[in-house]
């Protein structure tokens, strides 16, 4: 079938492409053509999504029956992709667990809690209006993914490749003293590629929680296991919570992945029920992990977006946590 993605260059949507291609289908791509070349064997399609004619110029007769959208960041492309992809036989949209209002701290008990309804333009607002206008236009024909944290190979947001940095430069690695019991869930990219493919071809829709089950490791099994990977030499250095946030350290930026104790308790606690029912894969941890440092061997480290740091522990906060100072 002729299944478009809109996205597919970048993460989650190039193991999409990826994915759609594998299964035999004619795939087109359509992003702004700055983040590369899709993957061997799709087109690739150029135009903004915020340009409510770029969409139908670019796809010029190509009629697609099947979506898969990565990549919407903003209520106009929404609303230009329910207008252009309305007849389309399936749509499966990637939302994000920000989409519900009381996440996080959470918990999350299932796809029925409540979503954002505000205006506001931050990104769970977004994404929640998102599946809104979509929804109105397809209906039934209509998936709406809300992903958890998504890593894997071709990550751009290196909050697990900072990690996997550190811990194989090795010596002395600040950790959360009370964080490392924390359980966490996650999905790999590459299950939730192909599960989204698989579910647009079978016509599944409503709302699906995308992500690992609930405590399927810990913040210190996810360390262990880095380190395992890498074959580093690191030493874990527990500091106590109050001492991390009174020295400034960041929840998930800075420490990327941790939360402090209060989101924690009821943040990874997300009801993956119907996810299971549907089929979506949760791989070892461990492959993901090994995978994502394989790749990482050969790619380049990402470049921060204009006005925001790479995740990670800035050196000198990490030297007056080491020495004490």
């Amino acid at each position: 079938m002729r299944l478009l993605v809109l996205g597919g260059t970048h993460f989650l949507g190039r193991h999409v492409v990826t994915a759609a291609l594998e299964r035999g289908h004619e795939v087109a791509t359509f992003t702004r053509g700055v983040s590369g070349a899709p993957p061997a064997g799709a087109r690739a399609l150029i135009g903004d999504r915020d340009d409510p004619v770029a969409l139908p110029a670019a796809l010029d007769g190509w009629s697609p029956e099947l979506v898969v959208d990565t990549s919407c960041q903003t209520r106009a492309a929404a609303e230009h992709a329910a207008t252009a992809l309305a007849d389309v036989a399936g749509y499966a949209f990637v939302s994000s667990l920000n989409a519900y209002r009381n996440w996080p701290p959470g918990p999350i008990a299932g796809e029925q809690e409540p979503t954002w309804d505000s205006d506001e333009d931050s990104y769970g607002p977004v994404k929640a209006a998102a599946e809104r206008v979509l929804v109105a236009a397809l209906g039934e024909r209509f998936l709406t993914a809300r992903a958890g944290l998504v890593v894997g190979p071709h990550d751009p947001l290196y909050r697990l490749g900072w990690w996997l940095d550190r811990i194989a430069a090795g010596g002395r690695v600040v950790v959360p003293a009370e964080g490392l019991d924390q359980p966490i869930a996650l999905v790999d990219a590459r299950d939730l590629a192909g599960w989204l493919v698989e579910s647009v071809e079978q016509g599944r829709s409503g709302a699906v929680n995308a992500t690992g089950p609930a405590g399927m490791t810990t913040f210190g099994g996810l360390l262990d296991t880095c380190r395992d990977v890498t074959g580093g030499d690191a030493e874990w250095m527990p500091v106590p919570e109050a001492e991390l946030l009174a020295a400034g350290v960041q929840e998930w930026s800075h420490l990327p992945l941790w939360l402090a104790a209060r989101t924690a308790r009821t943040a990874w606690d997300v009801d993956t029920t119907r996810a299971r029912e549907l089929g979506l894969p949760s791989r070892p941890v461990r492959d993901s992990i090994a995978d994502s440092w394989t790749w990482m061997q050969t790619s380049e480290r990402p470049e921060p977006p204009a006005g925001r740091p790479l995740p990670g522990l800035p050196l000198d906060l990490e030297r007056t946590l080491l020495t004490g100072g």
